[in-house]
């Protein structure tokens, strides 16, 4: 669909600039954005590898390990129908601390195989999603970052003056709806528990 979608608004501005004689204006854009686009993908390539090094590290020293035993309490609150010693557990602790980190292409092997693990755990029909399903989907939506790499890295290759300004309000940003999401998780969870929904 959003490859429709792009396509459609592509053709209707070229179309656009024959009619209206801007033909010159819509080949600078696309020569100026394909050698933007190849600059910020250098920039986020060394980016990606810096912070995949780093979270390489932390797995091989066993810092990964020991937090996420600091994180099993948090998960069976949150994911109350998840056996404690299932290797879910690790792939959510995993996807969770990348989040936390900014990494969210890191994340999305670990959240995927989490996914896995719990459509082989759900009792429902398995065309319809369990609670820890979507708990585990509106935690990666509402995503806590303490540090947006991303955002970092794009706001340095677009030269502002202080990248590092939108720190503290990604951090209040993320914290608050990282907050409602895990409260209307609880509340959602504990009401399907009450009418007898898994």
């Amino acid at each position: 669909m959003l490859n429709l979608l792009w396509s459609g608004m592509l053709l209707l501005g070229i179309l656009w600039s024959f009619f209206t004689g801007n033909t010159q204006a819509v080949t600078d854009g696309i020569l100026e954005g394909a050698s933007e686009a190849i600059s910020l993908c250098i920039t986020m390539l060394g980016t990606i590898s810096m912070w995949s090094g780093f979270l390489h590290i932390a797995e091989i020293s066993g810092l990964l390990e020991k937090l996420s035993k600091k994180m099993k309490p948090f998960l069976r609150l949150l994911f109350q129908g998840l056996p404690e010693n299932h290797p879910v557990n690790d792939y959510l602790c995993t996807n969770i601390l990348a989040n936390v980190f900014g990494l969210g292409w890191a994340a999305t092997p670990a959240g995927l195989k989490a996914m896995e693990e719990m459509q082989k755990l759900n009792e429902n029909e398995k065309s319809i999603a369990s609670n820890a399903m979507c708990t585990f989907l509106v935690l990666n939506v509402s995503s806590l970052q303490l540090f947006p790499i991303n955002i970092l890295a794009y706001r340095q290759q677009y030269q502002s003056l202080h990248p590092e300004i939108i720190l503290l309000p990604s951090i209040i940003a993320t914290g608050i709806s990282t907050l409602t999401g895990i409260l209307f998780c609880l509340a959602a969870c504990r009401r399907n528990f009450q009418t007898g929904k898994e």
